[in-house]
């Protein structure tokens, strides 16, 4: 049989989306394989003890500065962290990609036009003929729709075997999904240059549903763009959701008359799937709302706080457990303009039994003898809580219902995204801005908890939380208290609080509160000041700043000076992770490449830094 133009476009029309298939899956393989040979070695280095003189990532402090061979490979492994996941390409103030996400971004564009674009040459010898590449465009893109649909999902296959949580795939859910309408424009555009004039067509159903379709794509495209997401993310909810369902319908129709539709309808799959799964989870931890008992005792209470801070409480659902720094979606249709309208937040609390330790047997310190524990912090543990940064939309009529006292009904779904594996890290150094501290305080309180259980090799912790007002403090001050007080002697804890906006009254306080030596006094002229003097007083007086691994500065935190002081102190594996604005995750960043984190200084017998930015932000 001779070989046409015409049973060579569609065999390879047929073949290239498949061999695409296969290059990402080998990509995600790659990932994956990398990925748990790292599960397993932090679990395999937990067991190993820490005086063990063969491990190159626990160097003797005596060996601090002897340069080891053994330790390059090591030290390989930290500049590949340092280039891939530190150097940043960074956008205004608001926006910033690592390099690991431009190379995959990079790559995935770079493969794909090849794909599209090579082997176009027809039997007479025409390079690039249209014929070849309009319909196999269209293609490409089409087989890359199960893979844009899975990575938009919270229960995804590829978040489960790289263990890459779900909210840092969506990047390359939303990259992914503007790549391939690039494509589609082209497959589009030059499918009305080739069949010139074109205007007989449109009455063709499976054109006017593959406009309909495009249409809805764009319109994605744009309403998932980070300015329209961060200003008006309801309205991206509502669009988003609709376009999806649009765009699905008619690419399935304009797919269907080519044949092709095995390529569509695995996204019905997928969604659905997620969503069942989901279901199933609202209604086995919300089962009191659904008649099967009084549904009351899960309504939650919230408490406005100091500045634009709202703390949600409510009780723990049946069968409902999670890890530190997991998500957990809440609805809460009250609030909420739709019924289900579903958004994140990070859970607070700690989902064990470190505080039922009885009062008599928790160890005591000459540092914390003197704290009372009249308040205790029990019970709240036992509940969800959350950390709430008030903005627009949701969170507002959130506020507006905590001034008002009312209770909420409150539906969890959950808990999503990976929960950091610590017990092999010497020093773990936890950062958080604000309503960040949702992240880092349960990390905190799991890696004492390890620890006590001789389930950590932790020997440092280093809290630092930045927040704009010194009422923020009794957020969680009863509960350092207690973790402080419950932390076994061979762990040392650095506490240090800053406040970016403390009032200049603050500075009057006598030296024995704690605060800066040089201190100078101010006129005590106003009703204002003289308040938020009594203020700062009663605060400084308050027992968590009374211990000594506890600081408190009315300043910025110069992260820079305190991750390169700790990381030259320290030995073994370092764990830093921040939770915060993107100039604290950007000043962290700096503070962690070169030379800190240089395969000479690791060679060296410095540490080997690990470093884990949380998204933070409203969603």
């Amino acid at each position: 049989m001779a070989v046409t133009d015409k049973s060579l476009r569609a065999t390879r029309n047929h073949l290239y989306p498949l061999q695409a298939w296969y290059c990402i899956g080998l990509f995600i393989f790659i990932i994956a394989t990398f990925h748990w040979i790292s599960f397993l070695h932090s679990k395999f280095a937990r067991k190993r003890p820490t005086s063990n003189p063969s491990d190159p990532e626990h160097a003797s402090v005596h060996r601090r500065h002897a340069f080891s061979w053994r330790r390059i490979p090591l030290g390989l492994v930290n500049a590949y962290r340092v280039i891939s996941f530190r150097c940043t390409l960074d956008f205004g103030k608001s926006y910033t990609l690592n390099m690991a996400e431009v190379f995959v971004t990079m790559a995935y564009i770079i493969f794909l036009f090849v794909w599209a674009f090579i082997n176009t040459t027809d039997l007479e010898g025409r390079t690039l003929y249209i014929s070849y590449w309009c319909n196999r465009s269209g293609m490409l893109a089409a087989s890359q729709f199960p893979l844009i649909t899975a990575l938009g999902t919270k229960n995804n296959i590829v978040s489960l075997i790289t263990g890459i949580s779900y909210d840092k795939l969506n990047y390359v859910h939303r990259m992914i999904a503007r790549v391939v309408f690039i494509l589609l424009c082209v497959h589009a555009g030059s499918e009305v240059v080739r069949n010139s004039p074109f205007q007989p067509y449109f009455a063709e159903q499976w054109l006017i549903w593959g406009l309909i379709a495009t249409v809805a794509f764009a319109i994605l495209c744009i309403v998932s763009l980070r300015p329209v997401r961060a200003q008006a993310y309801e309205l991206f909810f509502y669009v988003h959701f609709a376009m999806v369902f649009i765009f699905l319908i008619g690419a399935y129709v304009h797919t269907q008359n080519f044949s092709v539709a095995f390529w569509i309808y695995p996204c019905f799959v997928i969604w659905g799937l997620d969503r069942l799964i989901r279901v199933i989870r609202l209604v086995v931890f919300n089962h009191s709302y659904f008649g099967l008992r009084s549904g009351s005792m899960m309504d939650a209470t919230a408490e406005f706080l100091s500045g634009d801070f709202v703390r949600l409480r409510l009780h723990r659902p049946s069968h409902f457990h999670w890890a530190p720094g997991q998500t957990a979606y809440l609805i809460m249709p009250s609030v909420s303009r739709l019924p289900f309208e579903a958004h994140p937040f990070t859970i607070a609390s700690l989902n064990s039994t470190l505080f039922d330790v009885p009062e008599e047997q928790e160890p005591t310190s000459e540092k914390c003898a003197e704290i009372d524990l009249a308040k205790g912090v029990a019970p709240s543990w036992k509940e969800l809580v959350f950390f709430i940064n008030v903005r627009k939309g949701f969170t507002a009529r959130l506020k507006d219902a905590a001034l008002k006292g009312d209770k909420i009904k409150v539906f969890v779904d959950g808990p999503y995204g990976p929960s950091p594996n610590l017990g092999s890290y010497d020093t773990s150094v936890l950062i958080a801005g604000g309503s960040g501290v949702s992240y880092t305080l349960p990390v905190l309180l799991d890696i004492i908890e390890r620890v006590r259980n001789g389930e950590s090799k932790c020997r440092r912790i280093v809290f630092i939380w930045s927040i704009r007002s010194i009422d923020h403090n009794y957020w969680i001050d009863n509960v350092l208290i207690r973790a402080l007080r419950l932390a076994p002697p061979s762990l040392s804890i650095s506490i240090h609080i800053h406040v970016t906006s403390a009032p200049t009254a603050i500075n009057t306080l006598p030296q024995s509160y704690g605060l800066d030596d040089d201190a100078k006094p101010v006129r005590d002229d106003s009703h204002s000041e003289a308040v938020e003097l009594q203020k700062a007083a009663e605060i400084s007086n308050n027992s968590l700043f009374a211990i000594e691994s506890v600081k408190l500065t009315h300043e910025r935190p110069d992260l820079q000076a305190i991750l390169r002081e700790e990381a030259k102190a320290a030995t073994g594996r370092m764990f830093v992770s921040v939770c915060g604005s993107q100039s604290i995750a950007r000043s962290v960043r700096s503070a962690l490449r070169f030379p800190v984190s240089s395969p000479l200084s690791v060679a060296n017998g410095g540490p080997s830094v690990t470093l884990h930015v949380e998204s933070f932000g409203y969603a």
